[in-house]
Formats: C-alpha cells, structure tokens, sequence
C-alpha cells in the first residue's frame, strides 16, 4: 500500500490504538519510525519497541502505556494526543530558542536535527533545531 505521509500514518495509528484500548500497535518499519519510537520510550510515552521481521519487510510493534486513574476507576492512555506538525506540503522547520515547553512541560516536541531525532528539549539543550516533526502530550 503506497501512503503519501508514513509519519503521519505512524501518529494516526498510534492515536487510534491508544483511543481503542489496544495494548499494541504494529506498524511498517524505516529508520526514521524507529528514531520517533524510540524517543516516545525514552520520554516514557510508550512501553516498549520492538521490531519483528518478516518475509518481505520488517515491522516496529509498539506497547502502548496506560495509568491506572483511580477517580474514574479506568485506564487512561499516557498519550492523550499526538499532533503533526509538519506535514509532506508544508514542511515547518525551528530553531532552538524558538522550541517550547509543550502543555507547560507535560508534553513534548519531537524534532528532526541534523544530530538525529530528538525532543525538544534535548534540541534546546544541545541548541540545535531542526524540522518540528509533532508534538505529544
């Protein structure tokens, strides 16, 4: 299946998984995916990551993170939103100063940077900008 934007494809499977109550979501692999997973995981917005071969192409499986909310007696989703930011026609790219607190510090800005991907904050620290690929939160 050729699709038009991956990522976006990545954040809308991600989204929906996480608004059905999945546990995981599987999906096509590329380095670029696996950069954005693997700062999800290491920002604590997702479990785990791991990649399953398959015949002809390779897969990322993603175990999404829930919190137990005791108000309400439920399972509440770590990721409440994932938003694109620059897309395929308008690509927007940020300079370091101009990174952000996202949700006043209880969500983030993921970032592509001529030093890989990162979030925002580590963009801001390391002062590098770079494409501002979406925002969690």
């Amino acid at each position: 299946m050729f699709m038009l934007d991956p990522i976006a494809d990545m954040l809308t499977r991600i989204r929906n998984a996480q608004r059905a109550g999945h546990s995981e979501v599987v999906l096509p692999s590329s380095k670029f995916k696996k950069a954005i997973a693997s700062v999800l995981h290491s920002r604590g917005f997702i479990d785990g990551l791991k990649e399953v071969k398959g015949d002809s192409f390779n897969m990322i499986e993603l175990s999404l993170k829930y919190y137990k909310n005791d108000k309400i007696k439920k399972l509440v989703p770590a990721i409440k939103q994932i938003k694109r930011i620059s897309k395929e026609g308008q690509r927007i790219y940020i300079s370091s100063e101009n990174i952000r607190k996202v949700k006043g510090g209880r969500g983030m800005a993921i970032v592509s940077t001529s030093k890989g991907v990162m979030s925002g904050e580590d963009a801001r620290k390391n002062k590098v900008g770079g494409e501002f690929i979406c925002e969690v939160w």
